[in-house]
């Protein structure tokens, strides 16, 4: 009755989608965190875009149209000497006021302006400065990504490790169905007593609820799985065999080995090694304004009372400027000393960034490193406690056979033989997860890398 149950559950579940460990892989690295640093290598490109376009020439133009009101205004002016005989030439003037009526004048404007940077340190620096930090970006985005390919390892093997336990506990179901099996047909002959069928049927029950109640622990794999990999949390995730468990674990590399690895492919280390040499140009940004800038410039403007005139009549109103201009901050009241010794202390903390960064990698390729090869061991010893637990299992079923056993020895070796086999299945796969952490300390995990 409770397989029919479970049958029918089962049954009523989405068709699950197999996925295999390298689709995973791909797919991990297309997490949304992933995502995200991969959009701010973008802006990080457009950032070289606008540093770059400070060095182009700047060309603007305008237009503009109005009028101008003059009110009724007095004012002093030189007037002829009203005091002068008419009759005799003379040519003298005196200083009178004057009134003027109010006037009005329309005002039209057309104008472009034209201007480059010929030389300007700052700017310069500017521009290799947004490359470095779109490079910095860059290498920060594949260590995103190395970081979700690793968890979307994790989770996929979480996933295949639920799998595999599922098929162990199935086993352990059949295993106890068979002795329920054999103990009814010893009760029948007469050669064991009842308690022994009754035990049986004990051992069956409590082996179907554990096989029963991991299907909450599966779904929550294949849910943990699919949502990581950018899938709907309800689609169904069948992680499909890597092989792992049919061969043996391959050695760790020397430590030597992944730790020469990591100091040259780690991109945590490249971006911290970008963000020096930016905290550097930085510091030359700051130190430019002790050099002269040199800029030239074109204006070409064409105004007047008359819009024919300036808009339609090119022989006249055109008016044609070009310079070349030579700046110089002398003294800015030590504000480019100020911020040069800034900078100082900028390259300073990056430094020291950087060479902590150094050591916690090594530390952390070290402890990985430790822990594949105490895993590999765990993962032998579990193998060899799993063939001495097969062993048991036999001979006890062998001394019940005989009537010489009983029910709760076969019973003990049962789970001898299922906790043997699921510690082997923990640990074989801890042994690849572990592989792949040393991987991910290394540097050496991404499209292309092979195990």
């Amino acid at each position: 009755m409770n397989a029919l149950l479970l049958a029918s559950l089962l049954a009523a579940s989405p068709e699950p989608t197999p996925i295999t460990l390298d689709q995973a892989r791909a797919q991990g690295r297309q997490a949304t965190t992933a995502l995200q640093s991969a959009i701010d290598v973008e802006v990080a490109e457009q950032d070289v875009r606008v540093s770059r376009s400070a060095l182009l020439p700047q060309l603007s133009v305008g237009a503009s149209a109005g009028k101008r009101w003059i009110g009724r205004s007095r004012s002093f002016g030189l007037i002829p000497n009203p005091n002068e005989d008419p009759n005799v030439p003379g040519d003298e003037f005196i200083q009178a006021p004057v009134e003027t009526k109010a006037t009005s004048t329309s005002d039209y404007d057309l104008n472009a302006t034209l201007r480059q940077v010929i030389y300007d340190r700052g700017l310069w620096k500017q521009l290799e400065q947004s490359g470095v930090l779109r490079d910095a970006q860059k290498s920060q985005a594949q260590e995103e990504a190395d970081t979700a390919e690793l968890e979307a390892v994790r989770r996929f093997f979480a996933l295949f490790r639920t799998q595999a336990s599922r098929q162990v506990l199935e086993a352990t179901v059949k295993r106890s169905e068979e002795q329920l099996e054999r103990a009814r047909s010893l009760f029948q002959a007469g050669r064991v007593g009842k308690v022994e069928e009754i035990s049986a049927l004990v051992n069956l029950g409590n082996d179907r609820i554990t096989y029963t109640q991991s299907m909450a622990q599966l779904v929550t794999d294949q849910t943990s799985l699919a949502v990581w990999l950018t899938r709907p949390g309800t689609e169904p995730l069948v992680a499909v065999d890597p092989g792992v468990l049919q061969t043996e674990p391959a050695p760790a590399p020397s430590i030597e080995e992944a730790i020469s690895v990591a100091r040259e492919r780690r991109p945590l280390l490249k971006t911290l090694e970008l963000r020096v040499r930016s905290a550097e140009l930085q510091r030359a940004i700051a130190r430019a304004d002790y050099i002269p800038t040199l800029n030239a410039q074109g204006f070409y403007t064409r105004g007047g009372p008359d819009a024919a005139d300036v808009f339609t009549e090119p022989r006249l109103q055109n008016n044609f400027i070009a310079s070349i201009n030579l700046n110089w901050n002398v003294f800015n009241g030590f504000n480019t000393n100020a911020q040069s010794k800034r900078a100082d202390a900028t390259i300073r903390k990056a430094q020291l960034t950087l060479e902590q960064s150094a050591r916690e990698i090594e530390g952390e390729v070290r402890a990985a490193h430790q822990a594949l090869e105490a895993q590999i061991a765990a993962a032998r010893l579990a193998a060899e406690n799993n063939d001495a637990a097969v062993q048991g299992l036999r001979l006890a079923e062998e001394r019940f056979r005989a009537g010489v056993g009983s029910t709760l020895q076969v019973r003990d070796a049962q789970l001898s033989l299922t906790q043997s086999e699921l510690s082997l299945l923990e640990n074989r796969i801890d042994v690849e997860i572990a592989r792949y952490r040393l991987l991910r300390a290394m540097g050496a995990l991404g499209p292309g890398e092979t195990k």
